[in-house]
C-alpha cells in the first residue's frame, strides 16, 4: 500500500459516529486526517488519536478541499450528523459553496451532499461509504430485543413504513411516528429525537381526553429508496431509546443492513429495560 493510500480524510459531524469511524480506521493502520465542523463536532475529537485535526466552519468548502490536498488525502468518509437547518442558519458560505448552492434546484440533504461529493471528486478526493468501516454495526434482520412487536405495533409499523417510504422519495426525513394507525409526527429538518419528543408532546396534550384508543407510539426509521451510503445513513444510538421511553414510544422499526446501531448491546439492553421492541426488516 502506497503511503498516501494510508491516509483517510474524516469529515466529522456531531455524535459518536465519527469517533467509531476514527477508531476503526486506526485499527486498520490508517492515518486519519479529521476535518472537524466547528458548529457540530464534539471537541473530544482532538484527543482521539487522529494524525491531525483541522477545524473549519460548515460553509468553508474551499478550506476543506485545501486542507485535504495539503495533507495528501485522496479518499474521505463523511460521518456524523450535520443538522439540515444549519444550511439556513447564519453560517456564511464561501464562494465555492455559495456557487454550488445556486446551482441546486432543491436544497435537501441528498442534493446538497451529493453536489459536495461531486466537487470533492472533481478535486481528486473520493467520498467512500460512511458505513465501510462499520459493517458489523449495521442492523441485522429480525427482532433485536427480548420481545417482538405486538399485533397493534406491527400494524403501526406496516402503515409507518408505507408512509415513510413515500416521504423518503422527496428526502423530507427518515422517521415517522405512528399511534393506532394514525401519523402523529413526521421528521423534517429537526432530526429523529426531536420528532419523537414532539410526538410525545402531542399525545401528552390529549391525556385529559378519555379515549378507547392506545396512545403508545411506534417509531419507524427507514433509509431512502435509493439511499446513498456515503452520507445521511440512518443512525440509532442509546439516547434515541431514552427519548422514546420519555415520549411513551413502545416500538422501533428500522431497515436491516441500512441502519447503523452505534451502541449495539447498550441499545438492546436499554430497550429491554424499557419494554421497547426493536425490529429490523
Amino acid at each position: 500500500m502506497a503511503s498516501h493510500d494510508k491516509r483517510l480524510g474524516l469529515i466529522a459531524g456531531n455524535g459518536r459516529f465519527p469517533f467509531l469511524v476514527l477508531d476503526a480506521a486506526r485499527a486498520q493502520g490508517l492515518e486519519v486526517i479529521v476535518a472537524a465542523i466547528e458548529e457540530e463536532t464534539f471537541p473530544e475529537i482532538e484527543s482521539h488519536g487522529a494524525a491531525a485535526v483541522h477545524w473549519l466552519s460548515l460553509g468553508e468548502l474551499s478550506k476543506l478541499i485545501e486542507t485535504f490536498k495539503r495533507e495528501g488525502v485522496h479518499r474521505a468518509i463523511m460521518a456524523g450528523q450535520v443538522k439540515h437547518k444549519q444550511i439556513f442558519s447564519s453560517i456564511r458560505p464561501d464562494w465555492r459553496l455559495a456557487k454550488l448552492l445556486l446551482t441546486l434546484g432543491t436544497r435537501n440533504t441528498d442534493s446538497l451532499l451529493g453536489a459536495i461529493g461531486k466537487v470533492l471528486a472533481d478535486e481528486g478526493i473520493i467520498l467512500e461509504n460512511s458505513t465501510s468501516m462499520l459493517e458489523p454495526l449495521l442492523a441485522k434482520a429480525g427482532v433485536l430485543t427480548r420481545r417482538p412487536p405486538t399485533e397493534p405495533e406491527q400494524k403501526n409499523i406496516d402503515y409507518g413504513r408505507t408512509l415513510a417510504r413515500h416521504l423518503a422519495q422527496f428526502d423530507i426525513g427518515q422517521t415517522v411516528v405512528v399511534a393506532e394507525g394514525a401519523c402523529v409526527a413526521v421528521e423534517a429538518m429537526e432530526g429523529t429525537d426531536t420528532t419523537i419528543e414532539r410526538a410525545g408532546q402531542i399525545m401528552g396534550s390529549l391525556e385529559s381526553n378519555p379515549s378507547i384508543l392506545s396512545r403508545a407510539l411506534t417509531v419507524v426509521k427507514i433509509a431512502k429508496p435509493n439511499q446513498d451510503m456515503r452520507f445521511d445513513v440512518p443512525v440509532v444510538g442509546a439516547e434515541t431509546i431514552e427519548v422514546m421511553r420519555n415520549a411513551g414510544a413502545t416500538c422501533l422499526a428500522i431497515d436491516a443492513g441500512r441502519c447503523l446501531l452505534l451502541d449495539g448491546a447498550k441499545i438492546t439492553s436499554a430497550a429491554d429495560a424499557a419494554n421497547i421492541a426493536i425490529i429490523a426488516d
